[in-house]
């Protein structure tokens, strides 16, 4: 709650009037604006900023609208589509927050911010040198590689430009390691002199980028000749007086008078207080008063306002007035309270923040700020949140939530490792000072940290946010900032955020691709899963179904032996192939214009495999052949009861936009497997953060209602549910079993290379695909109708398979396989019972026939069936419970 105006006077007056430094340029450059001194070689004068949250205590709301309010400029410079390409980088220590809440702003871009904190097992990916600062060495290091190497526009965020270097620097590094064509500069004040800006548009032009410039306010440091000079003999002269006068260790000590030739820089002086912003704590009377209440602005105040009584002689303005140094007469203890920080969430830009990082704290904000509020003493009117060095985002963002639950005036800075002088001046913009020790074991030693104008500030409670990498026994030390914060303030809160640190699993290898996997050409899918074709993995059908009803295995286990059917079956198969073709393409191409309508223009086709997988590589030769474009498509697996392999949706999310990908499976049944994949994505981005996944499955036929994304909802025949492998580009069932799938493994598939000779995968596809030319007419208007139609899933089907499973007693809906497709894989795969067939069922039946006859199962016609078919696997089954010739027996 501070501004530039302290007691009617501006808080830059006191450097201009000793210094004469003039701040020329915007009116409202007073108001963002203070001056202080520091001991720095190359520049004495410090702009200390009212907006920033780092030296200045100030409400939180305002901190972050200015950041914000700059990434809505910005979003509005680069228009939608750039917006959606761009990647925020802010500066530390000083800017971390406030790049945080420019991509905030921005909301559809990445940010990271540099740090001086080196992490161990996270490489650097690039660096720069911030010429002017007390501690130059800036690291990259984000946790994708890849966050920095796009060629979408880059916004680099400052608190201020006054030479404009720093920026200099940065794009030269990263222009030569990752070249882009655009470039966004961001601060609160853009400083810099007329050469200075001419040489960054100099240097635009010859590395052949556009830069552009955004900043609140703009003007110029006027520095008469020789202020360096005269700015380091004024420290020098406190530095002296300091050591001599006693004073406490951490507060400030008396400030020598105002050099002779100072100068009278006139620079609102005397002004009353601009209106815009919130007016600052002057330092405390005697008595433990305040000059001006919180939240009280200056214009409001202004017929009251004093020079604030100091212990010294009258005319010793500039004076800095020791701060109290026992224990506060009130002051308790520590209260440590659990955030409950999402587990997984960065706490901040460090190692890159992305927007599905920014919807989850969003979502975690309410309940954090509550625990805090609780915290907090019932009776406090003035609360601070002191963040820390680089950790400025979480609590600006803390300390935003709780202004909004509390009735206490809320007001935010950060600790800091830029020393500067303190004076307790009206004119002057650091008023008070507290030293500790580092206590984050810094990568370059042991030294010196501080907090501004919090000693002597009248706060009821101070919450420390800090991470936990700084929590060690230096904070907690006699001399910690907890011990000096607890000084001040009757009660001090201690909140600790884990510092994110990226996993480094190994590296998740690149899709397998045929012909080393599967009889696929390359281009045509790639499968994010791992070769087990050398295991042993087959067992009779008999023994599987056993395990796995009595529980003793999962069905993803193991596989069964292939099933190689016979002449007159395989003749089957081509004759349902040759009739349903022209069906198959007009379902292909209907699903697939309602994905490029509804879904994504480019969207990512992820088939689940294996039956989704033909149907994947249709809808992407569709696409090509209809619109020209060339999708990519990869097959996942994904099982019942334990989801969808989570190492292949980390895969997609490094290499596309979680947003494009498409889920494409052959057929739904009564949609268990819709239901498993929305439970997966929901978990998935529980655990990983990562968020944009849809769960929505695209199929060719949704006979159980159960999608909305659907070529056909009748239940007709699918030629490639007749086979296994030989129409499925050769690749088993996928596989899930701890000995062969370690955490940083894709789930596991086998190829059968020596099943080549009875392989149709390519013939299956180029059938279809040859009737393309011949439905797109009617495809045109599928398409139409069905996205003027009322799509929402009733899941009809779901209900069926209630009432059969109770019908027959089964009890057991696992046990009830809906559908033509699902049928099949039961007369294939499993121990199948009976077959239900809707009355009147023709050709499409035909294969069911053949297979059950083969296999002495009875097929019942059913008059009222909402299938064509549905097959029912033997509900407990045993060994015991075949016959002699291997066959299921009635029971």
């Amino acid at each position: 709650m501070n501004k530039a105006v302290n007691d009617g006077v501006w808080s830059g007056s006191w450097v201009a009037e000793r210094l004469g430094v003039e701040l020329l340029g915007d009116p409202e450059l007073t108001n963002l604006l203070g001056l202080a001194l520091r001991r720095n070689p190359k520049r004495a004068h410090l702009l200390v900023s009212n907006v920033l949250g780092k030296h200045v205590p100030q409400s939180p709301s305002i901190v972050y609208g200015y950041g914000f309010t700059l990434g809505r400029r910005v979003r509005e410079l680069l228009g939608t589509e750039e917006s959606a390409r761009a990647v925020v980088l802010g500066y530390a220590e000083t800017a971390t927050g406030l790049g945080h809440a420019v991509a905030d702003g921005i909301a559809v871009a990445p940010y990271l911010h540099s740090t001086r904190r080196p992490v161990a097992g996270v490489a650097t990916a690039g660096g720069f040198e911030e010429s002017h600062s007390h501690a130059t060495s800036h690291l990259l290091l984000p946790e994708n590689p890849e966050l920095l190497s796009g060629d979408g526009p880059l916004v680099l965020v400052d608190d201020e430009f006054s030479t404009g270097n720093t920026v200099l620097n940065t794009i030269r590094d990263l222009h030569e390691r990752y070249p882009r064509g655009r470039y966004v500069v961001v601060a609160l004040v853009d400083m810099r002199s007329a050469a200075d800006a001419g040489r960054l548009d100099e240097f635009a032009a010859e590395i052949g980028a556009r830069v552009d410039l955004v900043a609140a306010a703009s003007g110029t440091v006027r520095l008469p000749a020789g202020v360096l000079e005269k700015g380091q003999e004024l420290v020098a002269r406190y530095e002296a007086g300091s050591q001599s006068s006693a004073a406490p260790s951490g507060l400030v000590a008396q400030f020598p008078a105002p050099l002779k030739d100072g100068g009278t820089g006139a620079v609102g002086s005397s002004s009353a207080a601009p209106s815009g912003l919130v007016a600052q704590f002057p330092a405390p009377l005697e008595d433990g008063g305040d000059a001006v209440e919180p939240g009280v602005s200056a214009e409001e105040a202004a017929p009251t306002l004093q020079p604030t009584p100091t212990p010294n002689p009258p005319g010793a303005r500039g004076t800095a007035r020791p701060a109290p140094t026992g224990p506060h007469p009130t002051h308790n203890r520590i209260t440590r309270v659990d955030l409950r920080w999402p587990r997984n969430l960065p706490d901040g830009g460090r190692h890159g923040f992305t927007p599905q990082h920014r919807i989850r704290l969003e979502r975690a904000l309410p309940a954090m700020a509550a625990r805090l509020a609780e915290a907090l003493p019932q009776d406090a009117h003035r609360v601070h949140i002191l963040g820390f060095e680089e950790l400025m985002y979480a609590p600006l963002r803390l300390a935003r939530e709780l202004e909004q639950v509390v009735d206490a005036g809320v007001t935010y800075s950060t600790t800091t490792r830029s020393p500067v002088l303190a004076v307790d001046d009206p004119g002057y913009a650091i008023r008070t000072r507290l030293t500790f020790p580092a206590h984050d074991t810094p990568a370059d030693g042991p030294g010196d940290r501080y907090a501004y104008n919090i000693a002597g500030a009248g706060f009821d409670a101070v919450v420390a946010v800090i991470d936990d990498t700084a929590d060690t026994p230096e904070l907690h030390a006699p001399d910690g900032l907890l011990a000096r914060l607890a000084e001040h303030t009757p009660h001090v809160v201690l909140a600790v955020v884990p510092s994110y640190v990226p996993e480094r699993p190994p590296m998740l290898p690149d899709p397998l691709r045929g012909p080393a996997f599967s009889s696929y050409a390359p281009e045509e899918v790639g499968w994010l899963l791992q070769d087990l074709s050398d295991v042993t993995l087959e067992a009779p059908t008999e023994e599987r179904e056993e395990a796995i009803q009595s529980g003793g295995a999962h069905y993803a286990e193991s596989l069964p032996v292939e099933y190689q059917p016979s002449e007159q079956y395989q003749q089957l198969f081509h004759t349902a192939l040759d009739e349903a073709a022209d069906r198959l393409a007009l379902a292909v191409g209907a699903v697939t214009e309602l994905v490029l309508a509804e879904r994504s223009p480019h969207p990512v086709l992820v088939s689940l495999a294996r039956a989704g997988t033909p149907v994947g590589v249709l809808m992407r030769r569709w696409a090509q052949y209809r619109h020209g474009l060339d999708l990519p498509h990869y097959a996942v697996s994904i099982v019942r009861g334990r989801g969808i392999d989570a190492n292949a949706l980390r895969w997609l999310a490094a290499h596309h936009d979680p947003a494009d990908v498409v889920f494409v499976d052959g057929w739904t049944g009564k949609g268990a497997i819709t239901r498993e994949l929305t439970d997966a994505v929901r978990e998935f981005e529980e655990s990983d953060g990562i968020t944009g996944f849809d769960p929505e499955i695209a199929v060719l036929a949704d006979p159980g209602s159960c999608v909305k994304t659907y070529g056909t909802r009748e239940d007709f025949l699918i030629p490639s549910a007749c086979l296994n492998s030989t129409v499925s580009g050769l690749i088993s069932r996928t596989v899930l079993r701890s000995d062969l799938v370690g955490p940083h493994d894709f789930h596991g598939a086998k190829f059968y290379r020596e099943l080549a000779g009875a392989d149709v995968s390519v013939d299956f596809l180029d059938a279809v695909a040859a009737r393309f030319p011949e439905v797109s007419d009617a495809v045109t208007v599928l398409a139409k109708e069905l996205l003027a139609a009322d799509r929402t899933p009733t899941w009809e089907g779901w209900a069926a398979v209630e009432r059969i499973s109770e019908e027959y007693g089964i009890h057991d809906v696992n046990l009830v396989k809906p559908g033509v497709g699902e049928t099949t894989r039961v007369l294939l795969r499993r121990v199948p019972w009976k077959i239900l067939a809707r009355a009147g069922a023709g050709a499409d039946l035909d294969h069911v026939r053949l297979l059950a006859e083969q296999r002495g199962v009875p097929v019942e016609e059913v008059a009222e069936l909402p299938y064509t078919c549905v097959g029912l696997i033997h509900p407990k089954y045993t060994r015991g419970a075949t016959g002699a010739d291997g066959k299921a027996v009635a029971v």
